[in-house]
Parts: C-alpha cells; sequence; structure tokens
C-alpha cells in the first residue's frame, strides 16, 4: 500500500490493523449484523509468564537507556508488563476486510454512530470552535475522525501498551518497528503526559479517543487544555482532539474546503474524466454538467465512481488519507462529518453487490431469517458474522450445503 505520509518511514497506520479499521471491523462480525452499533469492550487480555520475553526485555532496556530513556522511566514502564499471548495471536490472523463502499458508509454513519455523534459534537462544540480557531480544521471533521476510530471514544482500547509492543516486538514479525514504538511509548512516559498503568490501546499499540501509535503522539499530540500534559487517554476529549486537529493541520487542510461531496453526472458524462488524479476546476466541472447532488456549490476536485453514487473529493480529501490511507476510510469520515451537521445521507442508491443483491434484498433475508428463528442481530443489511451465523443455520436445517453466505436464492427459498 502506498504510504502518503511518513514518520520514521511509517505512517500512522503502517500495517497495522487498528483504529477506525479495526473497530469497524469488529462492529461488522459482533453480535450485531454489522451496523456499526456500540460493541461493549472486549475484556483486557492478560499476560503471562515468557522466558523469551523476560530475556528480551532485559536486552532491550540496555538499548532504551542509549537512546536516552532513564533507568527510572525503565523500571516503571516494564513492572507489571508481560507478555501477551492474545496480542500476537491478533498480529498473526490479521484478516483482510474488503468491504464496499456502501457497506462501510452504513457502518460509520450508522444511526446509532450519527445520533451519538451529534449529542457529543452539541456537547464539546465549544472546545471544538477553539480547537478549528487555532488549527483551522472544522469542529464537525474533526468530531467524525473521533468517531471512526473510538465510537466517540467509547473504545479507546484497553490493552497495556508497553505489554503490547515489548511483546511485538520480541516476537519479531515487524520487529524493528514495534521497538520503534515501544522507545517512543517509552519517552511519552518519561515526558509525564501518562503514567504506566494508564497508558492503554489497541493490540498494536494505538492510543487514545483518535488512536494515535507512540511516534505520530510525538509528532502531533498537543496540550491544548494547558495542564502541563498531552492526555489523549482520559475521559476528556480535548487533547486528543486537539491532536487530531493539529495533525490534519500539519499535513496540509484547507479551512473552509470541503472533503468533498456527492455529485451527480450528466447522461453523456464521458467516463474518462473519472478518477482520482484526474482533478478539474469547479468552473470545468459545471461546464461538463456536473451538479452537487444537495444543490449547493461544487468545488475544484476529481471524481470517483462510488459504485451507485459517484464522489467529488478535494485536496482536504487527501489530507485525510494522511491520517489513515484508505479510501473509504476518508470517504466515512467525510459523510460522517457531513451528518454531524444534520446533512442527509447518500442520495444515489448503490448497485447490487457481488452476490447480485442490493441493500434491501440482505434487509429482506436478514428479516425472514430472524422470524424463521435463525436470528441475524439486526436488519441493517450489512453481512456480518452473526447474519452469516444464522445463514448456516438455517442452510444446515434444511439439509442445503452451509456455505454461510447471502444469496439471491436464499432470499427466494425464505419466502
Amino acid at each position: 500500500m502506498q504510504q502518503a505520509f511518513l514518520l520514521n518511514g511509517f505512517t500512522r497506520r503502517t500495517a497495522l490493523l487498528t483504529g477506525a479499521a479495526a473497530f469497524l471491523s469488529a462492529c461488522a462480525s459482533s453480535g450485531r449484523s454489522g451496523g456499526g452499533g456500540y460493541r461493549a469492550p472486549d475484556p483486557a487480555p492478560r499476560a503471562v509468564p515468557n522466558a523469551g520475553w523476560d530475556a528480551w526485555v532485559e536486552g532491550f532496556k540496555g538499548r532504551a537507556a542509549s537512546r536516552g530513556i532513564s533507568q527510572a522511566t525503565i523500571d516503571a514502564a516494564f513492572r507489571g508488563a508481560g507478555f501477551i499471548p492474545e496480542v500476537v495471536e491478533k498480529d498473526r490472523n490479521q484478516t483482510e476486510f474488503t468491504r464496499t463502499l456502501e457497506d462501510y458508509l452504513n457502518i460509520a454513519a450508522s444511526d446509532e454512530r450519527v445520533a451519538l455523534g451529534r449529542q457529543k459534537f452539541a456537547q464539546y462544540g465549544g472546545t471544538l470552535q477553539a480547537i478549528e480557531s487555532r488549527y483551522g480544521v472544522e469542529g464537525h471533521v474533526v468530531a467524525a475522525v473521533w468517531g471512526l476510530e473510538s465510537f466517540f471514544g467509547t473504545r479507546r482500547g484497553n490493552v497495556p501498551v508497553v505489554s503490547a509492543l515489548s511483546t511485538l516486538a520480541y516476537d519479531g514479525r515487524r520487529g524493528e518497528f514495534f521497538e520503534s514504538q515501544l522507545i517512543a511509548a517509552l519517552k511519552i512516559l518519561q515526558a509525564g503526559d501518562v503514567s504506566p498503568a494508564s497508558m492503554t490501546g489497541s493490540w498494536a499499540g494505538a492510543m487514545g479517543h483518535t488512536q494515535f501509535i507512540p511516534t505520530s503522539y510525538l509528532a502531533f499530540a498537543v496540550d491544548f487544555t494547558g495542564d502541563g500534559r498531552r492526555d489523549i487517554w482520559s475521559e476528556d476529549p480535548t487533547d486528543a482532539l486537539a491532536s487530531t486537529a493539529a495533525y490534519l493541520a500539519r499535513s496540509g487542510w484547507t479551512p473552509g474546503l470541503p472533503w468533498g461531496m456527492e455529485v451527480t453526472l450528466p447522461g453523456n458524462f464521458n467516463s474518462g474524466h473519472l478518477g482520482r488524479g484526474k482533478g478539474k476546476s469547479a468552473a470545468d466541472w459545471q461546464a461538463l454538467g456536473v451538479r452537487s447532488a444537495s444543490g449547493g456549490a461544487l468545488a475544484g476536485g476529481s471524481i470517483i465512481d462510488g459504485g451507485g453514487p459517484y464522489f467529488l473529493l478535494t485536496q482536504n480529501f487527501a489530507t485525510i488519507l494522511r491520517y489513515n490511507n484508505a479510501q473509504n476510510y476518508a470517504i466515512g469520515v467525510g459523510h460522517l462529518s457531513d451528518r454531524l451537521l444534520g446533512r442527509g445521507a447518500v442520495q444515489a442508491s448503490f448497485g447490487p453487490d457481488a452476490a447480485g443483491m442490493t441493500k434491501a434484498d440482505r434487509q429482506a433475508l436478514q428479516e425472514r431469517l430472524t422470524a424463521a428463528g435463525f436470528d441475524t442481530g439486526g436488519t441493517d443489511g450489512v453481512i456480518g458474522a452473526k447474519t452469516e451465523a444464522a445463514i448456516s443455520a438455517y442452510q444446515a436445517s434444511v439439509g442445503l450445503p452451509v456455505t454461510g453466505k447471502p444469496s439471491l436464492d436464499l432470499l427466494r427459498r425464505l419466502r
């Protein structure tokens, strides 16, 4: 994957299934059918004795000291730390989640996420306005990143970061990277921003309300509250939100420029104009018959086919990609930010999926399975683990091959 913004050779997300990507995927495989609803945090994983990890830590301590980490910081950081097998298991068994844009937006801007987001946006409106005044990044955009990264702070991660990073560095699959993150984590502890006990995050070391890895924290985190600490971990999200704004501002955010917008195209539109990197001015798009789906003014940028809807993407879209270099994520942030302002859902219909099913078909399948006694956990049209389990159970009950996959044939059988 091409990386857009380098920090010591890595982006904030390099090769880590953390933050929003992991959270959205977790929603899609949770007790719900996959529609982005809140899911209670998993229990914190437990450390176990491991002589190899113990020996690695002893060697690492010398390397940390040579990088300017004090003995007191090292001792405090590793007091109570340990090897966590579950972290290695997650690292070795990452699944490549390839959801359609339709599914991604259904999760990223689910009714529950939008409702909670509007509540939080109102609650922290003054804080977000102050952050916008300082950094030039609109408050609804910062809030949308917060919403995707941790469901507005409700899933910040509960894995001890020193244990997680030392486990992964010792395991060695990406040892150099994780050791660099561990050194950065110790620098954060040494600066007094957080205690070892409070430094928790995802299994791969992404931390706080907006899921910074340690090197990105060192580069971008700010003390907006003025209490002498850059605190992204506590219940108060202020420093985390300001740090996200600082990240985007330093990555090239242009105040007042929309991230993009849904657009409509004329019937004779030349598809050769589509694609990122084929940008035109607003006037040029206007002349070609492109219109904003909401009736507002166009901006300059490039237009992509979203599988039904078309989206015009500006330079600020590219800036969001520097926070997480995934197209669906950046559209998700942009769309959620619009929804937080009270704007509507995507207007155009998405086409059928790979199984030939529309969202309405998938919702009907979930409704009929549930009515037949096979609970899908919801009827949002997103096929997650619970829906697949319900399909498998139904198939087994009627003697069909058990695939767990939705299909139009299955939908017709359930009529």
